[in-house]
């Protein structure tokens, strides 16, 4: 079974971007939330709580908000689900990874609901779209340097 996003939700932001590095490479860099901060501009701090596995729960840091998410789906290589809520927002998060020539491509999409979406639609549209943008650039860039 395959977890998604709210396609109904007021903010709905679908991006993508090839990357030139093995996918075991950007899997790996990506999963290992205890080291987001070192590559990902926008995270402060993130701890995953236990192994990564469906239910677990990791806490994180982004632009001002602390953030507990909780895997809901963990296809090692291919696909990773997290959600939350946090100040009345209702996060649902997909990042596929699938294999393309040498390297691959990247997929995250990310719904938005609840109260304070819906107050501000645009602004928050427009605010996850660079957060993600910048993640994938971030990513991209860790996966892509030389060893």
């Amino acid at each position: 079974m395959h977890t998604t996003i709210d396609t109904t939700a007021p903010v709905v932001v679908r991006l993508s971007t090839v990357i030139d590095a093995p996918p075991a490479t950007v899997w790996e860099l990506h999963t290992d939330i205890d080291d987001w901060a070192a590559w990902n501009d926008g995270v402060d701090r993130a701890r995953l709580n236990g192994p990564l596995e469906v239910g677990s729960s990791f806490t994180w840091l982004t632009h001002g908000l602390e953030i507990t998410s909780t895997v809901l789906e963990l296809v090692p290589g291919q696909r990773i689900v997290w959600g939350g809520t946090v100040d009345g927002i209702v996060g649902i998060h997909v990042w596929t990874f699938e294999e393309s020539g040498a390297g691959v491509t990247v997929r995250t999409e990310e719904s938005w609901s609840g109260d304070p979406v819906d107050a501000a639609v645009d602004e928050l549209t427009a605010a996850l779209r660079a957060s993600l943008q910048s993640w994938l650039e971030s990513l991209k860039a860790r996966a892509e340097q030389p060893a």
